[in-house]
């Protein structure tokens, strides 16, 4: 058996793995127990569940119908209970402390302040509660054996007309836990360049935005990201292999817009679960991080909302493991891939890569050495 072979990871490596995560919406990653506790604690009462396993599993079958727009329709509920300072504390905090039981040691996890001033915050309120609660999840799970760093991404819904407004706020925040700016929501007859004063004003300040783009639109939508707003990564940019021609003995050709996003090395924040359920894709094994992994794009595996999803990072690559063989030479190349592609400053990504991802991969390509030998001691003859 090869050590090749033996580095395919285990579902319990998977978890123990130092993983990065880019693509994660704080309003879709509340714990079901967390929205019931809360709505009831406010007299909300429209939640279609009110136990927690039945609430999962509606929140998953409602993300299941293959449509953005109804995939969307979900957060009216975890938004619903995400209006106060202490409800937006404890989800912050439960979602890095969830995020470090699961292995991941850095994360970027985004959410729009506009959507939280129901019960009277403003939207400094907002960011100052969220970055508390982030800092008290990392102190938990440090407490209990688990690192993590989590920065948090402004975002602003590309239907409203706040996204200056929100890109002067991340701006102001950027040294408070911020780490960049997003816009979100249904693509379609919303393109990103609308708010084309946030992403001018903020490359004249120096700072850091993603853009959703290519999930549900296509190709425009991800050419405008980039060639018109200017964007340092693309929030899914799954679409981008309509301009990927395989022919039928395997060769491929890019199109201009491929070529540019492989040959700038643009990072694609993938999230495969989620895009099947937007009908982005028909399968894990049809899904284009197979072909983008082979043509050597800037690709990064995400969640991008966990209770949707009923997903993690490690069941994303446990299912990327078994459609497409993947070993932990692969999830690490995924993993360093993000880590390159955060925005925190370069000495600190450095660090991360060559003291936390690498070293923590090598002690999981080891252990088969360990099996190995432990396997031909339990099978050596005894002594006479």
């Amino acid at each position: 058996m090869t050590s090749q072979t033996l580095n395919t990871p285990t579902a319990d490596q998977i978890r123990r793995a130092p993983k990065v995560l880019l693509h994660d919406h704080l309003d879709g990653g509340l714990r079901p127990g967390t929205i019931i506790e809360i709505a009831r604690s406010i007299g909300y009462e429209a939640l279609p569940e009110t136990e927690p396993d039945k609430l999962g599993v509606w929140f998953r079958d409602a993300a299941d119908s293959g449509s953005l727009e109804r995939y969307l329709e979900t957060f009216a509920h975890t938004c619903a209970v995400m209006q106060s300072r202490e409800a937006l504390f404890r989800v912050a905090a439960e979602c890095a402390e969830d995020l470090a039981q699961d292995g991941v040691v850095y994360a970027e996890v985004r959410y729009a302040p506009e959507q939280h001033l129901e019960g009277g915050l403003t939207l400094e309120e907002v960011v100052e509660a969220v970055n508390d609660g982030f800092r008290e999840g990392e102190r938990i799970a440090r407490e209990s054996g688990h690192r993590i760093r989590v920065g948090g991404l402004l975002t602003a819904m590309r239907h409203a007309a706040r996204a200056l407004e929100i890109a002067e706020l991340a701006n102001r925040y950027r040294d408070q836990g911020v780490v960049g700016f997003d816009i979100a929501g249904a693509e379609a007859g919303f393109p990103p360049t609308r708010h084309l004063d946030a992403f001018e004003y903020l490359k004249r300040e120096n700072n850091h935005f993603t853009i959703h783009a290519g999930e549900a639109f296509g190709l425009p939508s991800i050419w405008q990201a980039l060639q018109w707003c200017g964007a340092d990564r693309l929030g899914h940019g799954v679409r981008i292999v309509d301009d990927i021609e395989v022919a039928g003995d395997g060769e491929v050709r890019l199109g201009r817009l491929a070529a540019y996003v492989r040959d700038k090395r643009i990072p694609l924040e993938l999230c495969p679960t989620s895009n099947l359920q937007t009908g982005a894709a028909d399968s894990y094994a049809e899904h284009p991080i197979g072909l983008l992994r082979k043509l050597h794009f800037r690709a990064t595996v995400n969640t991008d909302n966990r209770l949707q999803g009923a997903t993690s990072l490690s069941r994303e690559f446990e299912h990327l493991t078994e459609a497409f063989g993947y070993t932990l030479e692969d999830m690490q190349w995924f993993t360093v891939n993000a880590m390159k592609s955060s925005f925190i400053p370069f000495d600190e990504r450095l660090a991360m890569i060559n003291d936390v991802i690498k070293p923590g991969y090598a002690e999981l390509k080891s252990e088969w050495l360990f099996r190995q030998t432990a396997t031909t001691s339990d099978s050596s003859p005894e002594e006479s």
